[in-house]
């Protein structure tokens, strides 16, 4: 029998969390392993079934599992509360009953990666005898913020004027994730992010979608506690190596990108000249932020792109669409293909640890509009760290003012400043390239990950 097993490749169960932003970069990820040999089985519930059964997902086969919302998932529960109480229930229960199906296949499983925002994923696996890697779809620094919340090393509601965490610049409370400086606020997300932890001992891997030179010292701390590699970024093979055939987008895209007339308005575009806008698919702007942003765009005289999805298109200024000359608004767009077009200048972003991956691969200066959660963490990593963008910083209302916005753009198109933000942002993209290369560090972490598995 054991002679049987090697024979085998190594089988990999994914199982993110349902949501694009995690579901992408584990997608990536799953690319990276198949392209080293890996089988890999992407698990994902039963609501996103449609979704994913309709996309290019070559060489990875889709198996379900039930979140106990089979029609509407997270849109159908009453609250995210109730959402995880009943997901995580019935989430173990039917994952242990496609575990027990798959463990009579040809190829059995022996391992599974866990979005590490499902702990419970890490106790059923171990229960089938599987090898448990948690993987981290947010920033170490961020995770690490977490860990010391969970090990209740910060404490809550936060009293201090400053923070001094191991590997982490010094942070001021506004500089920590929302769901801490506004104790209280959404506090479904606060029990999950923070929950990642409660198990977290009994891993035997984890895996980071970030690049080692970008969080040197907080990895360096992390890697004393856990079995922690770096393994990003997991954005698609054409931005950096090229190694992964036929690797031009994600797997996964929850709207219809308007492609062709977004790249024809820009291919009449002068070089570095337009300003992307766009603040991904979960939080959106308020209206009074909304038509800060628009005169703020307006007022930088620059070219403009901007993502305002169609349901809030209504909190635009009245009649700014047609008066906007300058600028282009659509409802979607394909974001790679406008990132790594020539005439995109600098990118107005929330800073979503994806976004902020995107860009990094890719070079773009960023100007830095956190909305909450991780993102006004990364914002300041970006501005203050990697100088690889601005902070566009709100006022005492908490909304960035147009005149904020305007002078944002102006420094990183026009100024001295602006030139150097984008030397470093291109700095970035060089680290991020050799570290996917062959032979850079995310690369050899993920070959000796590969090499663990094979002597499963």
């Amino acid at each position: 029998m054991e002679s049987e097993k090697k024979n085998h490749a190594p089988h990999c169960l994914i199982l993110p969390y349902p949501a694009q932003g995690h579901m992408n970069p584990m997608i990536q990820f799953s690319k990276r392993l198949i392209e080293k040999g890996v089988k890999i089985t992407l698990i994902t519930v039963t609501s996103f079934w449609k979704v994913i059964s309709n996309k290019n997902l070559t060489s990875i086969d889709v198996e379900s599992i039930s979140d106990g919302y089979d029609e509407g998932g997270l849109l159908a529960a009453e609250s995210l509360e109730d959402y995880k109480e009943t997901f995580w229930k019935v989430g173990s229960q039917t994952l242990s009953e496609l575990l027990h199906k798959l463990s009579s296949s040809e190829n059995p499983p022996n391992c599974v990666i866990f979005d590490a925002f499902l702990p419970w994923v890490l106790d059923v696996g171990k229960s089938f005898g599987l090898v448990g890697v948690a993987f981290f779809t947010q920033s170490c620094s961020v995770n690490s913020v977490y860990y010391h919340t969970h090990e209740k090393l910060i404490e809550l509601p936060l009293t201090q004027s400053e923070y001094l965490l191991p590997g982490l610049p010094k942070l001021a409370p506004g500089d920590l994730p929302s769901f801490l400086y506004k104790y209280g606020s959404y506090p479904g997300y606060f029990d999950i992010v923070v929950n990642q932890f409660a198990n977290i001992g009994k891993a035997d891997w984890i895996l980071a979608n970030s690049i080692y030179e970008l969080e040197p010292e907080v990895v360096d701390w992390l890697v004393k506690i856990w079995p922690l590699k770096t393994i990003g970024p997991s954005v698609p093979s054409m931005l950096l190596d090229k190694r992964l055939k036929d690797d031009k987008e994600y797997g996964v895209s929850l709207s219809d990108p308007n492609t062709e007339f977004c790249i024809k308005w820009l291919n009449d575009k002068p070089k570095g000249s337009v300003v992307y806008a766009s603040f991904g698919s979960m939080a959106g702007l308020s209206e009074e932020q909304t038509q800060e942003l628009a005169l703020g765009l307006k007022d930088s005289e620059s070219y403009f792109l901007w993502v305002v999805r169609e349901y809030e298109q209504n909190k635009l200024p009245k009649g700014y669409v047609e008066s906007s000359k300058k600028g282009l608004i659509v409802t979607w767009c394909p974001q790679l293909l406008v990132l790594t077009h020539e005439a995109l200048g600098c990118f107005v972003t929330h800073c979503g640890w994806n976004s902020t991956l995107e860009a990094l691969s890719i070079g773009v200066p960023l100007i830095a509009m956190p909305l909450w959660t991780d993102q006004v963490t990364n914002a300041k990593l970006i501005a203050d760290v990697w100088k690889m963008g601005v902070r566009a910083v709100a006022d005492e209302k908490e909304i960035v003012r147009s005149e904020t916005i305007k002078n944002c753009i102006k420094e990183i198109i026009e100024t001295e400043k602006g030139n150097e933000i984008k030397k470093n942002a291109l700095k970035w993209k060089n680290l991020a390239k050799s570290s996917v290369d062959e032979g850079g560090r995310s690369d050899k972490n993920i070959e000796e990950f590969v090499a663990a598995l094979a002597q499963c």
